[in-house]
């Protein structure tokens, strides 16, 4: 079949406009050998690297499709581990800015990340409340934790003990042995979902974090170091009462439950609370590397910080309170006593940790990172709400310490969501205006070359020549602005409401704008005399008013400029002449208000998007609807024609933009990038890029490449996609036989782990096959009396070895069939002998067998066979039943055991009488 139509594909080309998004936390990490100044940020489904001096974006670690939610630096500050939303893990180097380890394991969102001391081993926590830690060096997981009954929200490994600790949102603090892997104590002490926790005074404290105001503090005493008189025993717990075995009541009333009483490696006792200022949840609560400064914040814009004091400024803090108690008691003992009356001083909470001061942020705070320079200066990054980051220092040794902001990275985006976007006629620059500026972007470099305030922008368009710009905004003003100064040149008052759309016409020397206020109006440009200068600049005046029964939402001239196609609130889309403003066509299907649309560049076809998902493609000449598609699966936001073509591009707030064939009333294709709603887009006069805003602060720019796009091999593709993530979806447990919930292993199945495991069945057939020619040729030679040549096998010739990356080898082993493990086991003794990758061997085989994968499939053979054999026997035993008449002797048995058992009962009855 011959080419009928050639499309050319678009494809991703740049993510910009956005500084950091808000799933994921901000990290300072160690770049030249420089601590302090580089931030690692989540955008989007890429890690942005920032310099936080000089406010550039110096490396950009480029993820595939699913957004960041969460990061953590190694503790040599050579690799990034970055969580995603659908539970997989990368590990990037920071020098080289690739990442080379994936983990997949999790079924949701990876919550929380966390190194070791040594960096060898990586604890992941997501919203499926599973903990998995893995072993980075090797590559491969290590055991699966489970245990909460919520996501978790935060897991710390103990430096001098094999233990981890966690808490979820199902409100409890775990403690985890990592020897055994199982949870030898749950802290029940909060009523609600624990948000944060940290480790504090050389881990022999522990601070948590929930939804109301306190940060409660918890003394570890590890029963190995010190044995504690008020201990109960554990032989007394085994003895009391079995309702209360498993829980000690602790004097204020919190309860902790045990899972051993007498394993228990620890004991935790509630050491009081903090209060902190903020009435709402702690969102993050963090310590930085020295342990002395601790910092939470909540849903607002303030950061608390506190300082955990030494055993040395303690005791001269109570040596000061001895001394006042002393003065105290002296003034109001007696004048006749001779002797010093006794004084006692109780040590509270609150003089082992103390507040130091508080930082204000310009907005909301959504994660933040502490860092202490080796001046003893305090810095704190934070990622705010409004697409900024922050940085504050402050010195936490003076009495009164002040927070001073050094710097801030803000001219790399907006502060809200972009509204409208434009290209320049020569499509070189790009226009983008959000609820309080404009930016003017170079469209190659994507750098920011202006910014301008404005008030909430709705649409734009760049004047004829590209020196000036006019918005208009929510307000119904137009703003005209000169983009060589900056300036904004004049503001005018054109609509009583919001103005919803304007439009250029196509004789460049004026436009016609709608709004709310149910009104069309039309403008031309003029030259006005400049007050502070000689020279005229550019104004604009209006022209006529239409004057309409409904809201305006969207307006379009029509290429010959004859025909003004409006849309309006009532659902339909109205057709005038634009001389004499006549009605010619009214446009209605549509079940929800039209919010975009475009003519072609020939006048022959108008297409509208509606708020009802349609998009509905009519003729200009007598207003009929040739084609009505259901075009996506939310609203479509916008509509607009590539120049010089039928096809045309919709962005919805499905998160997607497709691009369609007016004449053929097909779907090209999709593009696929943004994480939230698409709220406008903009094509480019040349009609090679496209650039599209959304509700997760990204700009996007997508560009047309040489390559053919057939729609047949386009809609294969999608099949293919579709698959590959209905296999990865899959609830069937990667082990036959094994119940849902019961795996404990740390893989994942993946479309990449099955097809490792066809890879490995391959590689085993081949070695079957090779096996056999290979007896073969021996009987040969055997029989010839001489070497005869080995015919070579064409795959072994054109691939040289199959092979399977380490990642994916466990869970591609889960998943091979039975058959092919004897073979494997086989190959695996030759290969110990031969002393070849023995390490590797051995962890395949102690997986194989840890898994009872062999086990598991031949018992459930034999059980297939056993049940097999009973059911015919029964059948059997029915069959001769039913011919003979006579009971089987098993029956006849019992019926004569019966028989006696009535005789002895008979007998005794009859003694019993007489």
């Amino acid at each position: 079949m011959g080419l009928t139509k050639q499309y050319l594909r678009y494809v991703a080309s740049a993510v910009f406009g956005i500084i950091g998004s808000q799933k994921g936390n901000i990290v300072f990490v160690t770049l030249r050998g420089e601590k302090g100044r580089y931030v690692a940020v989540p955008a989007c489904e890429h890690v942005f690297i920032w310099d936080l001096r000089k406010g550039e974006k110096i490396l950009i670690l480029q993820g595939l499709k699913q957004e960041v939610t969460c990061l953590c630096p190694s503790p040599d500050g050579l690799h990034l581990a970055v969580g995603y939303e659908d539970g997989s893990i990368r590990i990037f180097s920071l020098l080289s800015g690739e990442g080379n380890v994936t983990f997949n394991g999790h079924k949701a969102a990876i919550t929380t990340l966390k190194y070791d001391q040594l960096g060898g081993r990586l604890a992941s926590g997501s919203k499926d409340t599973d903990i998995i830690v893995w072993d980075v060096i090797n590559e491969s997981g290590l055991y699966r934790l489970k245990g909460h009954k919520d996501a978790i929200t935060q897991a710390l490994f103990l430096r001098e003990k094999n233990l981890l600790v966690t808490s979820g949102k199902d409100t409890t603090v775990k403690w985890w042995d990592l020897d055994t892997q199982h949870c030898f104590k749950t802290m029940v002490g909060h009523r609600t979902e624990v948000w944060g926790l940290v480790l504090v005074s050389e881990e022999k404290r522990l601070i948590t974090g929930a939804s109301d105001s306190e940060l409660r503090v918890w003394d570890i005493a590890y029963l190995q170091e010190i044995e504690d008189p008020e201990e109960p025993d554990p032989k007394k717990i085994k003895g009391s009462s079995p309702g209360i075995q498993d829980t000690l009541e602790a004097e204020d009333g919190t309860f902790e439950m045990d899972e051993a009483p007498e394993d228990r490696i620890l004991s935790c006792r509630k050491a009081g609370s903090i209060m902190r200022e903020g009435r709402d949840r702690v969102v993050n609560l963090a310590v930085e590397k020295t342990g002395r400064i601790v910092a939470c914040h909540g849903t607002d814009s303030v950061l608390e910080l506190f300082c955990i004091l030494s055993k040395e400024e303690i005791q001269k803090k109570m040596d000061k309170k001895m001394k006042k108690a002393r003065k105290k008691a002296k003034l109001h003992s007696c004048k006749g006593e001779e002797e010093d009356p006794e004084v006692n001083v109780e040590m509270s909470l609150q003089d082992e940790i103390q507040r130091v001061t508080n930082i204000k942020t310009s907005a909301k705070i959504k994660s933040f990172d502490l860092i202490h320079s080796p001046q003893g200066e305090l810095k704190a990054v934070f990622l705010l709400q409004n697409n900024l980051v922050e940085l504050y220092s402050l010195n936490p040794s003076l009495p009164t310490p002040q927070p001073v902001r050094t710097s801030r990275i803000t001219i790399g985006g907006h502060r809200s969501d972009v509204r409208t976007l434009s290209f320049s006629s020569d499509n070189i620059a790009v226009l983008s205006a959000a609820a309080d500026s404009i930016k003017i972007w170079n469209r190659s470099t994507l750098q920011c070359i202006r910014t301008m305030t404005c008030e909430y922008a709705l649409c734009s368009f760049f004047v004829p020549g590209d020196r000036q710009v006019v918005i208009g905004t929510k307000t119904g003003k137009l703003q005209l602005y000169d983009l060589a100064s900056g300036n904004l040149l004049e503001t005018i008052d054109a609509h009583d409401g919001a103005l919803w759309s304007m439009s250029l016409s196509p004789d460049q020397r004026g436009f016609v704008s709608g709004g709310a206020d149910k009104s069309v109006k039309f403008w031309d440009f003029e030259l006005v005399k400049d007050e502070n200068s000689t020279q005229k600049r550019l104004s604009v005046k209006q022209t006529r008013t239409l004057q309409l029964d409904e809201d305006v939402l969207c307006v379009s001239y029509s290429p010959n400029q004859k025909l003004l196609a409006v849309s309006l609130l009532d659902c339909t889309v109205k057709i005038f002449y634009v001389d004499t403003l006549k009605f010619f066509l009214s446009l209605y299907g549509h079940k929800l208000p039209v919010i975009c649309m475009d003519i072609s560049y020939d006048g022959a076809l108008i297409a509208t998007g509606s708020a009802d998902r349609n998009v509905k493609i009519w003729g200009l000449d007598f207003g009929d609807c040739h084609k009505s598609l259901f075009a996506h699966d939310d609203s479509v936001m916008y509509l607009q024609f590539v120049p010089k073509s039928h096809l045309f591009f919709t962005a919805g707030k499905d998160h997607k933009i497709k691009q369609w064939d007016a004449d053929k009333f097909e779907h090209i294709q999709t593009l696929e990038g943004h994480h939230q709603e698409i709220w406008c887009l903009a094509v480019s006069p040349s009609g090679d890029y496209v650039v599209s805003s959304s509700h997760d602060k990204s700009l996007r720019l997508w560009e047309r490449t040489r390559e053919p796009l057939i729609l047949e091999e386009e809609r294969e593709m999608e099949r293919e996609a579709e698959y590959e993530e209905s296999v990865a979806k899959e609830d069937q447990p990667a082990v036959p036989g094994e119940t849902q919930g019961d795996s404990y292993f740390t893989g994942k199945k993946t479309i990449e782990t099955v097809k490792a495991a066809e890879r490995i069945m391959e590689a085993i057939e081949l070695y079957r096959e090779e096996t056999a020619k290979m007896k073969e040729h021996k009987a040969i030679c055997k029989a010839a009396g001489k070497e005869v040549p080995l015919p070579t096998n064409p795959i072994l010739m054109a691939y040289g070895s199959i092979s399977v990356s380490k990642i994916e080898l466990e869970e591609s082993l889960l998943v091979l069939p039975f058959s092919y493990v004897p073979d494997i086991l086989k190959l695996f003794n030759e290969f110990i002998q031969l002393g070849s990758d023995v390490e590797l061997i051995c962890r395949c085989l102690f997986f194989l067998l840890s898994g009872k994968k062999i086990f598991n499939i031949s018992c459930i053979a034999l059980q297939d066979v056993i049940g097999f054999n009973m059911a015919g026997l029964d059948y059997l035993k029915r069959e001769c039943e039913a011919k003979s008449e006579v009971m089987f002797f098993a029956d006849a048995t019992s019926h004569l055991e019966e028989k006696k058992r009535k005789r002895k009962k008979r007998e005794k009855l009859i003694l019993t009488l007489t």
